[in-house]
């Protein structure tokens, strides 16, 4: 018989378990990395501290994205135009 304490996975749902496991630390290493870069303590610690199976992380990510959008296409000179 199949003794179920809290700790215990089940063996069908543990391939899952470990999927969201892996997830979460990737998305907090991510996170973190992300915000010591950025000098953000209150972030970083909250990030370390809080266990949220990765919505924290999601959420910081999110909020703090680095994306500068610059245009590559050069603008042409006017061309001057002379009177006759």
């Amino acid at each position: 018989m199949y003794k179920s304490s809290f700790l215990s996975i089940s063996p069908e749902a543990a391939p899952f378990f470990y999927l969201v496991l892996l997830f979460d630390l990737l998305l907090k290493g991510i996170a973190l990395y992300k915000s010591a870069q950025k000098n953000q303590t209150v972030w970083f610690v909250a990030l370390l501290v809080v266990n949220s199976m990765g919505i924290l992380p999601i959420i910081y990510l999110l909020l703090n994205k680095d994306i500068a959008f610059k245009s590559t296409a050069k603008v042409p000179a006017k061309a001057s135009k002379r009177k006759k």
